[in-house]
């Protein structure tokens, strides 16, 4: 039996997997609405793609669903452009300018208005047997490969900007979201590029390897909607959202007009009194415990504005929030682990006693403070 005979099953399969995910997005209490919908919306028009593997046969008696069909394809990455958008920022709303990344199918359409659309089903079923080698199906798969390349730098560049907000603004190092999200469209990434060596074998004379690739796409794309499946019934609450309002330290200096990014050589009086204000509080109210801690929180109880705090800890204490609240969080686990009336307490709940939520992140950061796990340093103390 050979690679063929497998895709109809496999894509069955897929397409199922999909659809019971959408659903589920769809019908799920919860307060991502929105990034659900989104996501749903990508998943259920990637099931209608991988659908061509066993319905586009029956749809050439329809030869208009079919070529429609095939066209919102372009509908695709902007789904998926958008919704990282809103799982990263929790007050993203879709506007009227969000239209602008319908563009690329209202092309594709229009292109195919005048041969296609108007004609009458004879001439359909015609321009669907040469469908292939038609100028607009050139321009079709050219727009696609310029718009998946475009949305993908813009979701890492979303990725890269929402990284490096978080860390300034949250004491949480292990950030679930950017994982998921970056994970997710590296793999989806390197899916797209093995359909782009597919598509290029298609002019080409290896049908064998053609096929063999067809079903290492379809395989995949089970295992990797399986996957998503799988994280969206184990954590319901994977993702944390920020604030797109929330700006980084370099943009709070550049609004000042900073000379430079880099801290400066000597300190003014009045940011010593700040952070030294700053340390004894840490020291003494210990806000560090609560593992869920933000720069705006911080503020609030030092009554200091969120921005101000902001740029005292990233910019002149040269330190990424989180990494300014972990060291306080190690110095903390170091006493407890050295403390003999505190021998019975596990590694595991000292860390979750000091503020830390997640095991690796704990020890990747008492490792990088200390030079030891945990375990070696109680062994030594």
């Amino acid at each position: 039996m050979d690679a063929n005979s497998f895709l109809p099953t496999i894509s069955l399969l897929a397409v199922f997997i999909s659809i019971l995910l959408a659903v589920f997005l769809l019908t799920v209490k919860t307060q991502n609405r929105l990034p659900n919908g989104l996501f749903a919306c990508f998943l259920l028009l990637n099931a209608l793609d991988l659908s061509s593997w066993f319905v586009n046969a029956f749809l050439l008696r329809y030869p208009t669903v079919l070529l429609f069909k095939t066209t919102l394809n372009a509908l695709i990455n902007p789904l998926f452009y958008l919704y990282v958008v809103a799982v990263c920022y929790t007050d993203f709303k879709l506007r009227a300018k969000h239209l602008l990344h319908f563009l690329p199918f209202a092309l594709v359409s229009g292109l195919l208005l005048p041969r296609f659309y108007l004609a009458d089903t004879g001439a359909k079923l015609a321009f669907l047997q040469h469908y292939s080698q038609m100028p607009e199906a050139t321009v079709s798969r050219l727009v696609g490969q310029l718009q998946f390349i475009f949305y993908l730098l813009a979701v890492f560049r979303t990725l890269r900007r929402y990284q490096r907000t978080y860390v300034e603004n949250y004491a949480d190092a292990a950030n679930r979201t950017y994982r998921w999200l970056f994970r997710l469209t590296s793999i989806l990434a390197a899916l797209h590029l093995v359909i782009l060596v597919k598509e290029v074998l298609r002019y080409t004379g290896h049908p064998h390897v053609l096929a063999g690739l067809e079903l290492w796409v379809a395989l995949n794309a089970t295992g990797v909607l399986s996957w998503f499946v799988l994280q969206a019934l184990y954590q319901p609450t994977l993702f944390r959202s920020i604030d797109a309002s929330l700006p980084t330290v370099a943009g709070l200096l550049a609004e000042q007009r900073a000379p430079a990014l880099t801290p400066e050589p000597t300190v003014p009086p009045e940011i010593e009194d700040k952070i030294s204000r700053l340390r004894t509080y840490m020291a003494q109210a210990e806000p560090y415990l609560d593992p869920s801690l933000t720069v705006q929180d911080l503020a609030r109880q030092l009554q200091l504005p969120g921005r101000e705090l902001s740029l005292l800890i990233n910019h002149h204490l040269d330190q990424h929030f989180f990494d300014f609240v972990n060291e306080y969080r190690i110095e903390k686990a170091c006493q407890l682990l050295k403390d003999p009336t505190h021998q019975s307490m596990t590694v595991l709940e000292i860390l979750y006693a000091v503020g830390f939520n997640s095991k690796s992140s704990f020890n990747t950061a008492f490792k990088k403070q200390t030079g030891l796990t945990p375990t070696q340093y109680r062994a030594t103390s």
